[in-house]
């Protein structure tokens, strides 16, 4: 292995975060690792003494976002790798969802992540290194009915991370949107938010939708310990990718959209380019 690194984990209590966080405490790093509860706190700082730090924050809580960090720099050092993995679902009709519903969504799979950035950056600047990776899905680039707030957060995620890698380039820091499909967690068993079902018109749509997932929770085909493999191989290259899907289906759909995109895009080119003046 190369130099110990200090990773930065948000959501190291279950998941992939914290198939994540073992796997890089396995070889050697430390690991800093947000966690919501004391008993989740204690539990991860059994994990490796001396190597893993837990950090008792919400992510959407962020006025204590850069406090925190701070903190847990002084005991951990300076972070070199910020996985910003804490998040959530949210199956539900977008007609039948409420805003507020959708405000949630966004504040834990794309405002927290940003605020995570913010504090992290200062140093990385600072050093000319360092390593941002945000876990957003295969929902940030193909879509599914039933969960829309959910998409639209991984979509916005995904944009944020393209356009923040080519900022901060130039001061030799990394990003990559980690775009994971199905893998073995409880994303959409006890995880995962649901919007009470009110219109039956949409039934015919997510009847079968809601209960293909709820019945494929805990046997999905991604190994997270296999996920934090990948992850691990990424920090570790020189020249990382912006963008890695995880797991055969996530590369299955994500082939298929852009089939589909180019054909549509074949289809309309007159019109996409009668728009311009003298055209």
């Amino acid at each position: 292995m190369a130099q110990p690194k200090t990773f930065l984990i948000t959501g190291v209590s279950s998941g992939l975060g914290r198939a994540f966080a073992a796997g890089a405490l396995a070889v050697g790093h430390r690991v800093i690792g947000t966690v919501r509860r004391p008993e989740d706190a204690e539990s991860f700082s059994r994990h490796a003494s001396g190597h893993a730090f837990p950090l008792r924050l919400d992510v959407t809580d962020y006025d204590a976002v850069p406090g925190a960090v701070r903190k847990a720099e002084e005991s951990a050092g300076s972070v070199d790798v910020l996985v910003n993995n804490a998040g959530y679902g949210h199956e539900g009709v977008l007609e039948e969802a409420s805003m507020d519903e959708l405000q949630r969504q966004f504040a834990a799979n794309v405002f927290g992540p940003v605020a995570m950035i913010k504090a992290v950056l200062p140093s990385m600047r600072a050093r000319r290194r360092g390593h941002i990776v945000n876990v957003t899905s295969m929902g940030g680039f193909i879509t599914m009915p039933g969960i829309s707030f959910y998409c639209g957060s991984k979509f916005a995620l995904e944009g944020i991370s393209e356009a923040l890698g080519k900022e901060v380039r130039p001061f030799g820091i990394q990003v990559t949107a980690l775009a994971p499909g199905q893998f073995r967690t409880d994303w959409a068993g006890r995880s995962m938010d649901r919007t009470p079902r009110s219109i039956a018109d949409y039934n015919a749509v997510m009847d079968p939708i809601r209960a293909a997932r709820q019945a494929k929770s805990g046997n999905q085909p991604g190994d997270p310990d296999k996920a934090a493999q990948a992850l691990l191989r990424l920090v570790e290259s020189e020249n990382p990718t912006t963008r890695l899907f995880l797991g055969e289906d996530a590369l299955g759909l994500v082939d298929q959209k852009l089939d589909q995109m180019k054909a549509e895009i074949t289809a309309w080119d007159a019109l996409s380019r009668s728009t311009s003046f003298g055209a």
